[in-house]
């Protein structure tokens, strides 16, 4: 008897990426709660640990090793990732708005988005400085600054502990350079007045060691592009100006009714803000009973407890308090490798205090490098033959790798009987049938996708490009749409709601494309599956797969490379920074790459069947051949990669035999990795390729010409 999943039946919403929410996913991988639905919603698939901040600054660490890869981690945690910036939180309608997709409904929310250290109001800042939080794109800022030549002059605004590690540490690495430099840190008061007096002289005496300028008691005028003006008229010159001044709450918490303590959301001991519903952690909260200076210490305490009362608040177990501690161990970067610990007054310094610092930071993020393996689900003693080679050892892929191969479709399709109407054109191999009525070309196709993203809005956009792609490598314009859908099982309130989501995305992307969404079905299942039926019209002879000629340039429109990303996902090996520009890649309508190959030959997507099978398609229905030019394929980022470590889609072997006379191993594979929404493969008179490619690309296409149809059947390799 068939056991399906247990039906979901609440939503949980962890709004930002922060060391709470990293720890506590890790957590809920550990120890899921049956009929919850998580959701993580951050600006980007990874999220930068700050503890490691100055030692990448100062050169110790890759930017990489700074990284949380989120996409990964919510893979092990059984979440759904959202990769935008929150803009607000609707706490009366339980939902979440994050620009350019639907709303995100809730039963219970946790924010735990940090801070910035913005300075909207300090003139010039905006134009010629970056703040030090957000991490991500300071850090990129620093990197480009750094490896630049000839003389540098950096100024750090805030004279507190993070400043002084970041002016530290920014010394060091311009020295390391040898770059002459002049390294200046600006405080509108006295700096370090939350160390010790002994830390306190340790660290201006290790800043004067490293050049550093200390200009206290200052008031800033304005930031220019190469210097800082100052309001007594000094001038300190700044080529890379940052802030570290103090800590900022993001402007979209204020618009959220609950009650803040100077701009962050107060919550009680068990983290709860004014809304029992929403929570919060990290240096966005305030402790109003235990109010507590920012440091990531207090945020990877809080872990557990949130871990535990979110639970509750889902239905399941108590509320537990959250004590924090009255003092902290410090550890205070000194720009080397060297490091000052402080705590209760006392304070140590040297080499030793920075392994002890580079240990605890690298404990930490091991934490979510080496993600604990989870059982596979063994099979049962007693079998039929064949299960194990049929179910493999890995999980079946979503997309375009779910589908079945090749010559199993075309052995099924081959035994209908051919078309009696004679409004029905049968053309050979194409994936649209062509309908005539009352003079009135109609194309249709159907498409349906079993889910490569648990994010029901991105998954429907990837599903309506993939389906439209048949109407747009015809030629046609899309006219009409229905949708069918199968959700995997859950409450009817959550059904509401992933119905809205995705029945919202549909349309936007269907009128984008010119397309109406007129009805469609949707069923219960074990996991979700979306697919659109639709018609498209054709003002001229529609472009099919039999059109191609010799000497015909091929060009294709979009990277290979989806099959073996998302094969990777599902396996927690892909990084997240790879999946999102997939992502990128499939939502990506072709409508207008279309208009521009209208007077293409012939013209196919490039989708389940590979590159090659989907080439090898428009070679049969032309009687030719073509050759490839594997050079100048281009692939998604990390694709060879992954393949190099044998990575495979679930549809690879299959489409792998279409061209067995085709070189093994390496990039050569990726022809025939099954593509998720992929581009459009169009034979075009050689004389135009190039032309058409500049036109391609300047509409954000980047098309390249890939090789050229030949008389010699059959796939080769130039």
């Amino acid at each position: 008897m068939h056991m399906p999943p247990l039906p979901l039946t609440r939503d949980l919403v962890l709004i930002g990426g922060g060391h709470t929410h990293a720890l506590l996913l890790r957590m809920w991988g550990m120890n899921p709660l049956p009929g919850a639905r998580v959701t993580v919603i951050n600006p980007g698939p990874t999220a930068p640990y700050s503890g490691m901040l100055p030692g990448f600054v100062a050169g110790h660490y890759e930017r990489w090793e700074l990284d949380i890869d989120l996409v990964k981690l919510a893979r092990f945690a059984g979440a759904r990732v959202i990769l935008g910036a929150v803009q607000g939180i609707d706490s009366k309608n339980r939902t979440v708005h994050v620009p350019g997709r639907p709303p995100v409904a809730f039963d219970v929310a946790s924010v735990n988005v940090g801070i910035t250290s913005d300075m909207p109001t300090l003139p010039g800042f905006a134009e010629h400085a970056i703040p030090a939080k957000p991490l991500g794109p300071f850090a990129a800022q620093w990197a480009a600054y750094l490896d630049g030549t000839g003389p540098a002059a950096v100024t750090v605004i805030g004279g507190g502990v993070a400043g002084v590690e970041l002016v530290m540490a920014m010394a060091h690495a311009l020295k390391a350079k040898g770059r002459t430099a002049q390294v200046t840190l600006i405080d509108n008061a006295k700096a370090l007045t939350a160390t010790g007096e002994k830390a306190a002289a340790t660290i201006r005496r290790t800043m004067d060691e490293l050049g550093v300028d200390v200009i206290e008691g200052a008031e800033i005028d304005r930031i220019t592009n190469d210097h800082v003006a100052l309001k007594d008229g000094r001038i300190v010159p700044a080529g890379f100006v940052t802030g570290a001044a103090g800590a900022r709450p993001y402007s979209w918490v204020a618009d959220t009714e609950l009650d803040l303590q100077d701009g962050f959301i107060s919550v009680n001991g068990q983290l709860q803000s004014s809304d029992p519903a929403i929570f919060a952690a990290g240096d966005c909260a305030h402790l109003s009973e235990n109010p507590r200076p920012k440091a990531g210490v207090y945020a990877v305490r809080e872990a557990p407890i949130l871990f535990k009362n979110l639970r509750a608040a889902l239905g399941a177990g108590k509320m537990r308090r959250y004590a924090p501690q009255k003092d902290y161990l410090k550890l205070i970067s000194l720009g080397g490798k060297s490091a000052l610990g402080e705590r209760l007054g006392t304070s140590f310094s040297g080499p030793l205090m920075w392994r002890w610092k580079n240990h605890i930071d690298q404990s930490f993020m091991n934490k979510f490098r080496n993600l604990p393996e989870m059982a596979q689900t063994a099979l049962p003693a007693q079998h039929a033959a064949g299960l194990a080679e049929t179910a493999g050892n890995k999980p079946m892929c979503g997309g375009c790798g779910a589908k079945v191969g090749r010559g199993a479709l075309r052995s099924a399709l081959s035994a209908l009987p051919r078309s009696e109407r004679p409004d029905v054109l049968s053309l050979p191999g194409d994936d649209a049938a062509v309908l005539t009525t009352g003079g009135t070309r109609q194309v249709m196709t159907s498409d349906h996708l079993r889910a490569v993203t648990d994010d029901p809005a991105m998954m429907t956009r990837i599903a309506a490009v993939h389906a439209l792609g048949d109407i747009w490598a015809m030629g046609a314009a899309p006219q009409a749409a229905t949708a069918t859908l199968i959700l995997p099982r859950m409450s009817a309130d959550l059904q509401h709601r992933t119905m809205a989501e995705i029945l919202a995305t549909a349309d936007d992307v269907m009128r984008q494309a010119g397309a109406e969404i007129v009805g469609g079905h949707s069923s219960m299942g074990d996991e979700m599956t979306i697919g659109f039926t639709l018609t498209g019209l054709c003002e001229r002879d529609p472009i099919t797969l039999s059109g191609a000629r010799t000497q015909d340039a091929l060009i294709l429109t979009k990277p290979l490379g989806s099959g073996v990303i998302m094969a990777a996902e599902m396996a927690g090996m892909a990084k997240g920074e790879w999946v999102a520009q997939a992502f990128d890649q499939m939502v990506h309508p072709q409508g207008e790459a279309a208009r521009l190959l209208a007077d293409a030959h012939a013209m196919t997507d490039v989708t389940g069947f590979g590159l090659a099978g989907h080439l090898l398609g428009m070679c049969e229905a032309s009687e030719c051949g073509a050759t490839l030019d594997l050079d100048a394929i281009p692939l998604m980022k990390g694709a060879l990669e992954l393949t190099r470590t044998g990575v495979r889609s679930t549809l690879f072997a299959d489409n792998r035999v279409t061209a067995p006379d085709l070189p093994e191993g390496g990039k050569a594979d990726l022809l025939f990795d099954p593509q998720t929404a992929g581009g459009l493969l169009a034979a075009v008179r050689a004389e135009h390729a190039h032309g058409i490619c500049e036109r391609l690309r300047a509409a954000g296409y980047p098309a390249v010409v890939i090789g050229q149809i030949t008389e010699t059947a059959g796939l080769q390799l130039s």
